[in-house]
């Protein structure tokens, strides 16, 4: 593909280019596919970097990104990597001065089209090339916890929460931390042997005894059930008989989700309220912005970038769906309404340089552990004020889990296809939207359910005026 320059400035006043280019790396056939991996090449100061896309090519599929006509498949690949290529362009334009390490870190890292380098993550090593997790330990005390035996759970969860960490999921690994000391405080810090489908069982009624929902269970014992599968594969702590989980043995039990959805009325109260109070405007805010959005993540917000805005609109994944569809990224396109342009020049960062973070949530240089805390600060802040506006305003409690409900709900009443409503909320599988489609506001219900029996008005006789007794007092 075309090679791109950007001209970036020196400390010391020198212009030197940034050579940018989409190679193949024929050095590296892969037996199993007899494919290449497809990777950008970046040269400055005639010194090449290569950067591994999550693309394979063969040698004739790569000549024919240039062709005019492509079947699907490859059209999707060249677009990405045409769009790829031109952000990486920009990218490098605005690193003054220019260095691999800043290119990486700012653009690199975070973006999908790239496979994860196998690299020591360097904010994060001892000086021996260690990963160091001391900053970690207060947030996660599992890390401190011993194993009486070589084949306890404690050995796999430890191992995978520091995994977990190492990639930056803090999230997942606090899940996971969560339902290790939920078993061990149901009984302790058990041998894999120890997990059967009776224990299992106990375990949930342990658990309902003490009020937590069906749901909270399946939360805590869907970890377990990666953690017994990795002692199995990775560990051979156990063999595959005594898997616990499954048909004749346990079941994870699942609840439904109750659709959280506001009404139209409930949404406009919110839209014209009004205050002095900036803080509960920002919230305000905010809120409106991830229901408009597509009824977007307050994660995939604050993580939002101005080089994600493309012209009319906002081009984005989804944090949540970046690991299980590198293979075939599922972009989410979002048009920017006045509305929604309005929240962000009133709230953006004003320096709107492409790799800034658009809204103030995050900095570009926080780690994962702040960064977590960072976007659990601003759900916070924003459900505890809308919390306090639904009250004023006598509606029920509007929290940001509802944007997302409420922009489906929305767009399926106004007669959106399921098909579009997938897209828009960034589903892999049809059958996912359709899931989260299939309820209704009761009232809603009730009209549908007025309208079965609305044949009964049609066809009924007239009832005759009965005069109605008096009572005689005497």
């Amino acid at each position: 593909m075309t090679v791109q320059e950007g001209i970036v400035k020196t400390k010391n006043s020198v212009f030197m280019p940034v050579s940018l280019s989409i190679e193949l790396d024929t050095r590296r056939l892969k037996k199993r596919t007899g494919a290449y991996p497809v990777k950008l090449l970046v040269v400055y100061d005639s010194a090449p970097q290569r950067y591994q896309t999550i693309y394979d090519l063969s040698n004739e599929d790569f000549k024919k990104l240039s062709a005019p006509r492509l079947n699907p498949e490859l059209q999707k690949t060249r677009d990405n990597l045409k769009d790829m290529l031109r952000a990486a362009e920009i990218a490098a334009k605005e690193i003054q001065p220019f260095s691999f390490t800043e290119f990486e870190k700012y653009f690199v890292t975070s973006n999908p089209l790239f496979k994860p380098r196998k690299q020591k993550q360097q904010s994060a090593e001892t000086g021996n090339g260690e990963f160091d997790f001391s900053p970690y330990e207060q947030k996660f005390p599992i890390l401190k916890e011993s194993h009486p035996k070589p084949d306890c759970i404690s050995v796999v969860f430890i191992w995978y929460v520091k995994n977990l960490i190492k990639e930056g999921r803090i999230g997942s690994a606090l899940n996971y931390q969560n339902t290790y000391f939920s078993l061990k405080k149901f009984r302790g810090n058990v041998q894999f042997i120890d997990v059967t489908p009776g224990y299992l069982r106990q375990y949930e009624k342990w658990m309902r005894d003490r009020d937590r929902s069906r749901s909270t269970v399946g939360i805590n014992l869907r970890p377990l059930r990666s953690i017994y599968n990795l002692a199995i594969e990775e560990f051979s702590l156990i063999p595959r008989k005594n898997y616990p989980f499954g048909r004749r043995k346990y079941l994870i039990p699942t609840s439904k989700n109750i659709k959280k959805a506001l009404s139209q009325d409930d949404i406009s109260k919110i839209y014209y309220y009004q205050t002095d109070d900036v803080e509960y405007l920002q919230a305000r805010d905010y809120w409106l912005f991830f229901f408009l959005a597509n009824g977007m993540n307050p994660k995939d917000a604050a993580l939002l970038r101005y080089r994600n805005i493309q012209g009319e609109f906002i081009v984005f994944e989804r944090a949540k769906t970046q690991l299980t569809t590198r293979n075939d990224p599922k972009q989410i396109t979002v048009y920017i309404t006045e509305d929604i342009q309005v929240i962000i020049d009133r709230w953006g960062n004003k320096d709107k340089s492409p790799n800034n973070y658009i809204f103030p949530v995050l900095r570009l240089d926080m780690p994962p552990l702040e960064e977590h805390f960072s976007i659990k600060a601003l759900i916070k802040f924003v459900n505890d004020r809308m919390g306090k506006i639904c009250e004023e305003l006598n509606i029920k409690k509007a929290t940001t889990i509802f944007t997302r409900h409420t922009y489906s709900t929305f767009m399926k009443r106004s007669g959106a296809s399921t098909e579009f409503i997938q897209e828009a909320l960034g589903h892999a599988d049809k059958s996912t939207t359709e899931n989260y489609l299939d309820s209704f506001e009761k009232d809603v219900k009730k009209e549908f359910a007025g309208k079965l029996v609305s044949f009964k008005k049609a066809n009924l006789p007239e009832k005759e005026e009965v005069e109605e007794p008096t009572i005689k007092v005497n």
